[in-house]
C-alpha cells in the first residue's frame, strides 16, 4: 500500500498491525462505536486492500469458473457479477468470494487468508487445453468498502444509480480517478465496494472520507461481520462444514450443472441433510471460540466467532438444526446465552 494512504489514515487516528495476508493494515481509527454506528445509519469506509483480487481472463474463463464454484457464471454478461462458494470434492467450504465480470476478464475478490490457497486450488484442475490464465493482482490494486444508507447519496453525483443489481459494476471516473464500482458491502448492510489503481489509492481515500465517510478499521469490520453473521474461512467456513450449513444457499445453484461437490451439495438439498446450521447468540457474558454449546446435559453446537458489541457479548455458533433455531436459551461454556437470526445467511428449510 503506498505511503501517501498510510499517512493519511495515520492523520485520522489509524492503528496499524499485519493482517491474516501479512499485509500492515489500521486495525482501529480509535472511533469504533461511531464508524459501526455510521454502518448502520451513515457511511463508514473500510480499506479491504489486504483481501485477494485475482484476474481470470481467457476465453474459456466462464466456464472454468462455473466448474469450480457453487453459483451460476455462464449466465453473466460483462457489468455483472455475483457472490460464490468454493468447495472441495466433499463439499467442505474454503472460500466466499465475489466475482465480477468485465469484457476479457473475471476479477475473484477472495477473503484475505485465503489468497494464495485459491490460486493454487485453480491452478490445480487447469489443463492445457484450457483457454485460462491466472493472476494474483492484488499488490498492484486497492480495494475500499463503503457500508451503509448513506453510501449511494456519495456516489450519485459520478452516476452511481441505486437500481442496480447485488455484485453488478462499472467502471467510472471518481474525480479523475478511474474505479470499478461495484455493489455490495461485503455485508448484509447497503454498501459498495470499490477497485482502483493503488497508485491512486490515497487520492480516493481522501476523495470518499471529504464526502463524508468514516473510516472503519479492521477491528470494526470483525464486529460488524460477526453481528451481520458473514462466515468466516477458519472460523465457520472450514472443512467441518458445507455451504448450506453455513447459511450461504443464495450463493448456490441448484440446477446448473456439474461442479466441485455438487454432487454432495445436492444430496443435502435432496434429502435435508443439513445437520447443523449457522446462529447468532446474544450471551451474558464473554465467551471463547471453540466452546460447547449446549441444553441442559446436551451438546448442540459450537461457538465459532465472538466480539464485544454496543449491545453486548454476542457470538456465532453452529446449532443442530434438530435442537432448533431462533428464540433457544443455551449454555455457552459458563455463560448463558439466546439464539437469534442473523441477516447475511439465507436457509433452505428448518429440519
Amino acid at each position: 500500500m503506498t505511503e501517501e494512504l498510510r499517512e493519511l489514515q495515520a492523520l485520522s487516528g489509524a492503528v496499524f498491525a499485519d493482517s491474516e495476508a501479512g499485509i500492515p493494515m489500521p486495525v482501529s481509527y480509535g472511533n469504533d462505536p461511531g464508524a459501526i454506528a455510521s454502518a448502520y445509519q451513515g457511511v463508514a469506509l473500510c480499506d479491504r486492500s489486504h483481501w485477494g483480487l485475482i484476474q481470470v481472463s481467457g476465453g474459456d474463463r466462464l466456464r472454468f469458473l462455473h466448474n469450480q464454484s457453487t453459483n451460476e457464471f455462464q449466465k453473466l454478461q460483462p457489468g455483472q457479477g455475483c457472490d460464490t462458494v468454493f468447495v472441495t470434492s466433499t463439499a467442505r467450504t474454503i472460500d466466499l468470494a465475489t466475482a465480477y465480470m468485465t469484457e476479457d476478464t473475471t476479477l475473484l475478490l477472495v477473503s484475505p487468508s485465503r489468497r494464495q490457497r485459491i490460486m493454487e486450488w485453480l491452478d490445480r484442475y487447469l489443463f492445457p487445453a484450457d483457454r485460462v490464465e491466472l493472476q494474483d493482482i492484488t499488490d498492484s490494486m486497492a480495494t475500499f468498502s463503503l457500508i451503509g444508507p448513506g453510501s449511494l447519496a456519495l456516489l450519485a453525483p459520478w452516476g452511481v444509480a441505486g437500481d442496480w443489481p447485488h455484485a453488478s459494476h462499472q467502471l467510472l471516473t471518481l474525480g479523475e480517478i478511474p474505479v470499478r464500482v461495484a455493489v455490495g458491502s461485503g455485508l448484509a448492510l447497503p454498501g459498495y465496494t470499490l477497485i482502483c489503481d493503488r497508485n491512486d489509492a490515497a487520492s480516493l481515500w481522501k476523495l470518499l472520507t471529504d464526502g463524508g465517510a468514516v473510516p472503519l478499521g479492521t477491528q470494526g469490520w470483525e464486529q460488524l461481520r460477526i453481528q451481520q453473521g458473514r462466515p468466516a474461512p477458519d472460523c465457520e467456513l472450514t472443512e467441518d462444514y458445507n455451504p448450506l450449513e453455513a447459511g450461504l444457499w443464495h450463493n448456490i445453484s441448484f440446477d446448473k450443472g456439474c461442479y466441485i461437490g455438487q454432487e454432495t451439495i445436492a444430496r443435502l438439498n435432496t434429502y435435508k441433510g443439513v445437520k447443523v446450521q449457522l446462529w447468532g447468540v446474544k450471551l451474558k457474558g464473554p465467551a471463547s471460540p471453540g466452546t460447547v454449546v449446549t441444553m441442559g446435559e446436551e451438546k448442540v453446537g459450537t461457538l465459532t466467532s465472538y466480539t464485544d458489541s454496543p449491545e453486548g457479548p454476542f457470538g456465532l455458533a453452529y446449532i443442530r438444526t434438530k435442537a432448533g433455531g431462533a428464540g433457544l436459551q443455551v449454555q455457552v461454556g459458563e455463560v448463558t446465552g439466546e439464539v437469534v437470526d442473523i441477516p447475511f445467511v439465507t436457509r433452505g428449510y428448518l429440519g
